[in-house]
């Protein structure tokens, strides 16, 4: 069975991502983007359903392991009675076709290494036919082809599906192995230097991480926030991936089961506001560029989630024969939420767009137009239900952080308007933001308990409503304020940590509980912060720090009972709030 979640360190390429556990096996790919099908499905099963564990015979967990310098490079170290070997493993940013590349190391003595290759097309339903060439094994099914590249003299043989391998590998030595992926119609493959490709995609992560400028005490967590930020963004097209997984559980035996392997326009705004703070400018262009592609038509017709490349489309579906994370069905690929009506996103979406023009971005005039155009949509419907940030799939309702999102869109155009000079029906726009505040006070307020609440009518808590001060949207030492994160924090509380609200009652749509949510755990810490609570802040914010793996990545959501990560891994959500956060409380 797949490892803790908190087992697996990410590799990836900027087109896709594999994980990879302690025990050195690869649980997790999809060939060739982030949201095609897998050919490594053993994290939603077993070992069947996809892997390739290369590692010490008959051994377990590594010793230790870590991310080489500061880039996406895993050195994975075992000590043996036989001697210590290293593992080092990495995705090249690639040329053409993707790789993934593992040197097995001798750094003492002498190592028996064993290796099991295990390829499953089509997330883990088809295996493949196997044939040898003189250099390679060809795995082929349908449209897909994968050739392992076997090192001189290492001997490979199939065995019970998969292709096996015994060597054993001595102090100073090095093998090689390369897998590649590519149509099944094409009949050769680039051959690739392994050390070579080792030092360009060391040097590529080092020029790039070296221009994070974020100088505070959290430095490490911060820089390895942004470099798992910058490994989820599709390069070929600027969009960014909520996770580069599906259906981890967000409670091991639950249904809270989803595919994250798309771009959701909420989470790819929130993560270049946390890129262009972080010093990074040129992903804020390219994801500009990616939403005016993905949206256009009818840019008032705003998804919430498109595929990478901006496709509409994406049926969600259950994978009945795999028996899911420790045994968490259904198994879902595709994602219903691309049909649901979420305001929220043009709130994130001109957020966004207002942070790039104030990091020097200029506001080119078909950005403007299209700013123009959500606007008029959002000024039209902003007064509807929907089902909001958190993708119910119950009724729709009038969700307070969409109105409140809604205010920001109307403050935050305005204010462009005002710096860029730009034509813009101004006074259209600032009398919709005081009727989206006027509202959102009046019927979002439970002027009883004097706190703000999920939706309009309701009497729910939702961590969403810390945005109010965070957005601006009321000033932090508002009385209404500091009474919703108090609220919040004692209503909340899931082991010290945050839930996104209660879901008892089955009122979203899907049964069962979930884990504590980590960014609104980080949410709460901004909160406290703005109340002038700093050292309660920055108490919270290092124990959600600390709950990230050895490698410092952090998934969607916390079990503080089995003291556990749950749902999709690493996510681009916490680690967003993590970055944000770490530059609030370091002023």
């Amino acid at each position: 069975m797949a490892g803790r979640i908190e087992d697996y360190a990410l590799l990836g390429d900027l087109q896709t991502a594999a994980l990879v556990g302690r025990d050195g096996s690869v649980d997790w790919l999809c060939l060739p983007r982030f949201d095609s099908p897998s050919c490594f499905a053993g994290l939603l099963g077993t070992a069947e359903h996809g892997s390739w564990r290369l590692a010490p015979a008959d051994a377990g967990a590594c010793t230790s392991r870590r991310y080489l310098a500061d880039s996406l490079v895993l050195a994975s170290d075992w000590e043996t009675p036989e001697g210590t070997v290293r593992i080092i493993d990495f995705m090249p940013q690639r040329d053409r076709v993707p790789q993934l590349i593992r040197i097995v190391e001798g750094v003492s003595g002498s190592v028996p290494i064993r290796g099991d290759l295990r390829l499953r097309f089509n997330h883990g339903r088809v295996e493949p036919w196997v044939r040898r060439t003189e250099r390679h094994r060809v795995a082929v099914a349908g449209p897909d082809s994968a050739w392992l590249r076997v090192p001189p003299g290492v001997h490979t043989y199939g065995q019970n599906g998969a292709t096996a391998s015994d060597f054993t590998v001595h102090a100073g030595e090095r093998v090689r192995f390369v897998l590649t992926w590519q149509p099944s119609h094409l009949h050769t493959t680039p051959r690739t230097d392994p050390d070579a490709a080792l030092e360009s995609t060391l040097a590529g992560w080092q020029q790039w991480s070296a221009g994070c400028r974020y100088r505070g005490e959290w430095r490490e967590a911060v820089l390895r926030s942004l470099i798992t930020l910058k490994a989820l963004a599709y390069e070929p097209t600027g969009g960014i991936v909520a996770a580069p997984t599906a259906s981890l559980p967000e409670v091991v035996g639950g249904q809270r089961n989803w595919d994250y392997r798309f771009c959701w326009v909420r989470d790819s705004s929130m993560t270049l506001s946390a890129l262009l703070r972080g010093g990074f400018r040129e992903e804020a262009a390219a994801w500009r560029k990616w939403l005016l592609r993905a949206i256009a038509g009818d840019p008032g017709d705003l998804q919430a989630v498109y595929g990478v490349a901006g496709e509409r489309g994406l049926p969600e579906t259950q994978a009945d024969w795999l028996p899911g994370y420790l045994g968490s069905t259904p198994v879902r690929f595709g994602n219903a939420a691309v049909h649901q009506l979420q305001l929220d996103v043009y709130g994130e979406v001109v957020d966004t767009l207002h942070l790039a023009l104030l990091a020097g971005i200029p506001m080119e005039r078909q950005v403007w137009s299209l700013l123009r155009t959500l606007m008029g949509f959002l000024e039209r419907h902003w007064s509807e239900p929907d089902e909001g940030l958190w993708e119910v799939r119950g009724k729709r309702r009038h969700f307070v952080h969409s109105k409140v999102m809604a205010w920001v869109a109307a403050d935050r155009a305005v204010k462009m308007a005002e710096l860029t000079g730009l034509p813009a029906p101004v006074e259209r726009w600032r009398t919709m933001r005081d009727r989206v505040h006027a509202d959102v006070c009046a019927h979002g307020y439970d002027a009883r308990r004097g706190v703000f609440v999920q939706s309009y009518g309701g009497r729910e808590l939702d961590a969403a409503t810390l945005f109010i001060a965070k957005t601006g949207f009321l000033p932090a030492d508002d009385p209404r304020v500091a009474r919703t994160v108090e609220a919040v924090r004692s209503g909340l509380d899931h082991g010290g940590f945050v839930r996104r609200y209660a879901t008892e009652d089955g009122t979203d749509g899907v049964p069962g509980p979930e884990g504590a949510f980590l960014a609104c755990s980080f949410w709460l810490a901004d909160a406290l912060a703005a109340l002038g609570r700093r050292d309660e802040a920055r108490e919270l914010f290092t124990r959600v720090v600390a709950l990230g793996n050895d490698l410092g990545l952090l998934s969607e959501q916390w079990d503080p009972v089995e003291r556990r990560q749950l749902g999709n891994t690493p996510q681009a959500f916490t680690h967003v709030a993590l970055v944000n956060s770490a530059f609030l409380l370091s002023g």
